[in-house]
Order: C-alpha cells, then structure tokens, then sequence
C-alpha cells in the first residue's frame, strides 16, 4: 500500500505541476473567443459552466477502461501502477489536453479533422472511416459490461439482453437531443454515483490498508498466462483508458464546443485524465488484493470460481458489496455502471459530429441528425446481434476496440507533434509519447493471434526497428522545414 499511497500523490502533483508546463507550452489566449461564444447553435456548440463540462468530460472518457481495464491490468503486478501513474501524467493527461485546446482553436473540429490537418488529406481520409467504425465499437461494446452488473441488480427475469437493448434505446435518445437537454442534466448524477464509488473503494483501501505487492518487490508478471501474456505490449494495451486513450481525443471536441474560456482547458482536459487515471489506480490497488491469496479468501471465492479472475463484472460486485456492504455496494457498482454508459453515448454522438463535419451537415434540424444516425444505429445494432449471439462476441470485440483504441491514440500524439512543430514550441512533450506507443500498437499487432501471431522476441524488435525509422523520418522532415524557415527569413 506504500506504492500504492505515492502513485496517488504522484498522480495529483502531476496535475499542478506538469499540467502547468503543458499550459504554457500551448500558450492559452483567455481573451479569444471560443466557438460556444462564437457560433452557438443550440445543439452542440452550446455554452455550459465549467463544473459541468468536467463533469461531462470525466464521464466521456472514463468508460469501462479505467475499472475493467485496471482490473485486467492488475493481473500483471505493480507494474501497472506504474502506467497507470506515468501514463497518465505524461502521455494520456497531455494527450487529451492539446487534442481538446487545438480542436478548440479550429472551431472545435472533430479529431479525423485535426489529424488531417497536420498529417495530410489521406491520413484524414483513413482516420474519418476509421474514428467512426471505433466509435460505433465504444457504442456497442459499453454496453455489455453495465447490462451485466444491472442484471445483478434486478430480478432475474431482467436479464443483461434485456438491460443491453435499454441502455442502447438510451444512446439514441442522447445522440440525437440537443447536448444540454440530456447529456448536461443527467451527467450530474452519474457524476456524483462513479465518485462515490471512487470515494468509497479508496477510503476502505487506505482504511484496511491491505498487503499487497510494493513495487520495490519488483516488477514480475504475475498474469496466469504470464507466457502469452508478457507485461509489453499487452499491459499498455490493457489498462488504456486509465492511462492513456485516443478514444479520449475524439470527446475532446465536443466539449471544445461548450467551453467559454481557454483557462478551462487543463482542469477539464487535464484534470479529467489525471482524475480518471486516480480512478483506474483504486481499482488497481482493490484488484490486485482481489487476486491475493488473502483477497480471494476474504471475498469468498472458491477453487470452483477460480475462472472469476477473468469476469471484471463480477470482481466490481464482489469487492464492492465486501467492503462497503450492500447498500454503500449497490451505489458503488451503480458509479461504475455510469461509467460506460456515459462513454457510449457520447461516442455515438460523436460518430454523428464526425460524419456532419466530413460531408458538411449542419445539425441543428433533428431530421438532419436523423439522416446521419440511422445508418450508424444499424450498424451498432449489428454489432450487438453478432455479440449476441457468440459467447465470446464481446471479448473479440473489446479486443479489436483495445488495439484501435490505442492505434488512434498513436496518430494523435503524432499529429499533435506536428502542430507543436509548426507553432515552434517544445515538441518533445509528445514526440516521446507518440513513439512509445506506436511501439506497443506495433508489438501488439505483430504478436498477438487477432494480429499476425508472430513470435514474441521477433514481434518486439520489429516494432522497434519501425518506430525508429519513423522517428528518423520526422527528424528528416523537421529539418527540411527548418531550412525552408531559415530561406523565408
């Protein structure tokens, strides 16, 4: 628990203090207009207070990543606190900023756009398909993981098929209605619910101060399947929300679109990630006591439930009903409930944003907002079907979801290095972060068998070699347009 207590003051201090370096670098202009200012439309361009814009913007991103995936990501050790913790301040929190504060400074333009922008008209092409399809996959893979813990919750003639088709009848309505009528009413709440439930799960952990693994123990992999399952790439992939998520980049935009200031960029951007990256290291911490010998025999798992290690459904409800009873239980896993649902919705409601600005559809009529959706409501619901359909639907999918997920993060932090480049500023502050995780995307595909299954240590050195082509690359064209600066001048 020592580890556990300096990876959460860590996590907060970074927030003042590399938040701040991140600030200045950008350059904020508190006296610029901002597009809720500018161009109000009364449908997503629609100026809110700042609280709830944080607010907003914590329960976009923080979908099932940073519970399940912390959770999942405990299996492989302390080495996940460190991720979580390093990830966050340096890589995720940094990422979400400058995405949301350029996005802010385009009129709040959807991510494919800011890509295109600084990484070409192809790149743009490509990632305006690919943001959509990996929208469509948060829409209907957030919705398993909340059905299942409602289904826990309700009789059991409500089972989770029936929870899915509700929660997925909720994401229509709040795609289509303006973003203050649904979105900015109920979000408060939800809010309140997924911080208690963090409140909670800390104040019983720093309470019981249980033993678990110190990072000084050292780093070992501790994941049943340690050999097919090693700590790079598959723990960066699998903790991502809660350290860092290029889903993140894509809800930026939309509340670019409802701030009034540049100053609340880093406590929305910024301090939603480092929040969201506290939640995922509580649950890091309750997980990996979870899997204890200790934890096991306190939360009453058998040797016949011994599969339950892979059901994060399940270890929410035990570790939430065990520690804070059933009542103080049943508000935490409604928290974690909140979550992803308000993930889901707001992917698919940035589907439609994205769609609008790419064939220049204005949205302020409902039957506009109609056109756009209903093709992206099929396909979701096919996707629903599907998983469904096979037992083991949803985990194929989370997995796709995970890989693009991180893939998207990739082209953002590079596309972000190319702004800072152009704008002469200190590029580095992402330059690191966008090759270290295009060498986990690579590893990830090359390795893993929904990739190409190569072997591990042939996986790793070629992601290597291409990562270090790609930094050699943007060296090369950096100093092109440097020489091109210098005949200008």
């Amino acid at each position: 628990m020592i580890s556990f207590c300096i990876a959460l003051l860590i996590l907060i201090t970074g927030y003042f203090i590399y938040g701040v370096l991140i600030e200045r670098i950008f350059g904020i202009e508190p006296n610029r207009k901002t597009p809720a200012v500018a161009n109000p439309d009364g449908v997503d361009f629609v100026p809110l207070p700042k609280w709830k814009i944080f607010m907003i913007q914590f329960l976009n991103i923080a979908g099932l990543g940073p519970i399940f995936g912390a959770i999942m990501g405990a299996r492989y050790g302390t080495s996940a606190f460190l991720w979580i913790v390093f990830g966050t301040i340096f890589a995720g929190a940094v990422h979400d900023y400058l995405a949301g504060m350029i996005s802010l400074r385009h009129n709040g333009e959807s991510l494919p756009e800011t890509i295109g922008r600084y990484l070409g008209l192809t790149t743009k092409q490509i990632m305006r398909a690919f943001t959509v399809i990996l929208m469509i996959l948060v829409g209907a893979v957030f919705v398993a993981g909340p059905a299942e813990l409602l289904a826990m919750l309700t009789p059991e003639h409500l089972n989770s098929t029936f929870w899915i088709y509700v929660i997925f009848i909720y994401f229509i309505i709040a795609t289509l209605f303006p973003i203050d009528k649904i979105i900015g009413r109920i979000y408060p709440l939800f809010a309140v619910a997924l911080l208690f439930m963090a409140i909670g799960i800390l104040g019983v952990l720093l309470i019981k101060f249980p033993d678990i693994p110190e990072i000084t123990d050292g780093l070992k992999n501790m994941h049943p399947q340690a050999a097919e399952s090693p700590i790079f790439p598959m723990l960066f992939i699998s903790i991502a929300c809660g350290a860092i998520s290029g889903f993140h980049a894509t809800q930026s935009p939309l509340m670019a679109r409802c701030m009034t200031n540049e100053k609340q960029g880093r406590p929305i951007f910024y301090g939603a990630m480092v929040t969201e990256g506290i939640v995922a290291l509580i649950w890091a911490a309750a997980a990996t006591y979870f899997f204890s010998p200790e934890g096991q025999q306190t939360f009453g798992v058998t040797g016949h439930e011994s599969d339950i290690n892979g059901k994060a459904a399940v270890i929410v409800q035990k570790i939430s009903e065990g520690w804070l009873g059933v009542f103080g239980g049943f508000l935490a896993i409604l928290g974690v409930i909140a979550a992803p649902i308000t993930s889901g919705d707001t992917a698919l409601r940035s589907a439609r944003l994205i769609v609008a600005d790419f064939i220049h559809y204005d949205q302020r009529s409902i039957i506009k907002r109609l056109i756009i959706c209903i093709p992206i409501f099929i396909i979701a619901i096919a996707i629903l079907i599907y998983s469904l359909a096979d037992k083991d639907g949803f985990e194929l999918i989370w997995r796709y979801f995970a890989w693009s997920n991180q893939t998207l993060a990739v082209f953002t932090l590079w596309a972000i290095t190319v702004y800072l480049t152009k704008k002469n500023k200190f590029y580095w502050v992402t330059l690191i972060p966008a090759l270290f995780m295009m060498t986990v995307v690579l590893a990830y595909i090359l390795f893993d068998p929904i990739g190409i299954g190569l072997p591990y240590a042939t996986s790793v050195t070629i992601s290597i070699a291409i990562t270090g082509i790609s930094a050699i690359w943007f060296f090369y064209k950096l100093r092109i347009l440097k020489k091109a600066d210098n005949k200008n001048t």
